[in-house]
């Protein structure tokens, strides 16, 4: 493994070097390729979700590879503007001179996905990547094994190892990635990982970007529209079987509107997923046997109001309700990252909004309220990485938003322009000309210099 890396990402050093990947039309080249290779094998693709998952082919598309062409026709269509040279002012210090900012790659990237989008967060990355002119490898989970390997096929079987890579692997594999001298990381998963990956890319001084997660709250007030807070948290909870970084983890319901929420929830779940959700084509399953061990631990059965069912041959866990909740209970000392919904009860806004404080600040927010006053309180007064009021996970499918987390939920962003701009370093450059060289900044200083330069710095 140690010696294969080691060659692709010479080869790909190499090509860097060669300037070739910074034309622009050569990027808009590869990104229509890997357009065409990707939706000539959706069939593959969609195969191999389903081997992982038993994920249908409209969640795979609407999830997955509807993001993927939406950013890749972006780019294409957006490149020129997003890397031409920006002038900017020079100010009275630097006259006359004309200032600008050139965007240029950072060389070599590596990109590390995650399980539980394996396409998008493995392809959607490399896509700005690509477009900022970087030669890209690819690291897919390996416990999403088959769509790891459907990835592998059609990225390797298409593309110059030099240019666009996909390297398998587990742990190891990734181990002997990460002593690589990688111009730039892209990390996608859990926090705990993150903190390995930017300890080992500060070995070489790498810069990164790390997308993690955390328990991201919906708050449901008083005020709010009750059928669609349920409906919208319902769909957005139970997506992707609740394997979803920006889910709602839990939920903080003003005491005042419970009963009536729970109802509805109740009432959403047998609309959305059927009376048995076993059986619903849109609900599938946990990744694994350790995951489905992990979610079951998590359940504290005297505390479950919806759901309940399991079968671990089938990796399948009802859309689970609990309530009587507190921030002492097993369910919330970690990321659930599964179909399992906690209730916390709350009077009082302001005590909800400091629980939430009082945590590592979470990669979302979700806010259910019509009052604007509320609505600005919240905004203003919690961090988190991106958020709605009145929805869930939607914020994702604007790319004229960043996509990213703040504190223990991650560092950098991307989507659209600003995946450009992560995978970009700007480099700043002053022209001058040579018929005027302000005399005062030389010594010898005087008291006329120095009211003069106060009056043009200033």
């Amino acid at each position: 493994m140690e010696n294969n890396s080691n060659v692709i990402l010479k080869k790909q050093s190499a090509y860097f070097a060669s300037n070739q990947s910074k034309n622009t039309k050569f990027r808009i080249e590869q990104l229509k390729k890997l357009m065409r290779v990707l939706k000539a094998n959706e069939n593959l693709l969609n195969n191999a979700l389903y081997k992982d998952f038993k994920k249908s082919a409209f969640e795979t598309y609407e999830t997955e590879l509807a993001i993927i062409y939406h950013e890749i026709k972006l780019a294409i269509r957006k490149l020129g503007s997003w890397s031409k040279t920006k002038r900017v002012s020079s100010g009275l210090s630097n006259f006359p001179g004309k200032s600008f900012i050139i965007a240029e790659p950072y060389g070599n990237v590596l990109v590390i996905g995650a399980w539980n989008y394996p396409y998008q967060l493995s392809i959607l990355p490399a896509v700005s990547a690509l477009a900022a002119g970087n030669t890209v490898v690819i690291k897919p989970s390996e416990l999403s094994l088959n769509a790891s390997q459907a990835m592998a096929k059609i990225i390797n079987d298409n593309f110059e190892e030099e240019i666009l890579h996909v390297i398998e692997g587990g742990v190891e594999e990734t181990t002997v990635l990460l002593k690589h001298p990688f111009d730039f990381i892209f990390y996608t998963g859990s926090t705990a990982v993150g903190k390995i990956i930017m300890h080992a890319a500060s070995e070489n001084l790498t810069p990164v970007a790390l997308e993690l997660g955390g328990k991201s709250p919906a708050i449901i007030d008083a005020d709010a529209n009750i059928k669609m807070a349920a409906k919208r948290i319902v769909w957005g909870k139970f997506l992707n079987g609740g394997q979803t970084c920006v889910a709602p983890d839990y939920l903080l319901v003003h005491q005042s509107i419970k009963k009536e929420l729970i109802l509805e929830i109740e009432n959403q779940i047998k609309l959305i997923h059927g009376e048995n959700p076993m059986y619903s084509e849109a609900f599938v399953r946990i990744i694994n046997h350790r995951h489905f061990q992990r979610l079951i631990k998590l359940i504290d059965k005297e505390k479950i109001i919806i759901g309940g069912n399991t079968c671990e041959n089938e990796l399948y866990i009802d859309p689970i309700v609990l309530d009587n909740i507190s921030f002492d209970d097993e369910v919330m000392q970690e990321e659930i990252f599964g179909p399992i919904l906690p209730i916390i009860t709350y009077e009082d806004l302001d005590w909800a909004i400091a629980q939430i404080k009082d945590r590592p600040k979470p990669l979302a927010l979700y806010l259910f309220s019509n009052t604007k006053k509320v609505q600005q309180k919240v905004l203003q007064e919690i961090s988190f990485g991106g958020g709605a009021i009145n929805d869930v996970i939607m914020q994702l499918a604007n790319s004229k938003l960043p996509f990213g987390g703040v504190g223990h939920s991650g560092m950098g962003n991307y989507h659209g322009e600003y995946g450009f701009k992560t995978f970009s370093h700007h480099k700043s450059i002053i022209k001058k000309t040579n018929w005027f060289e302000p005399w005062f900044k030389y010594p010898p200083y005087t008291k006329g210099k120095l009211e003069l330069i106060r009056k043009i710095l200033g």
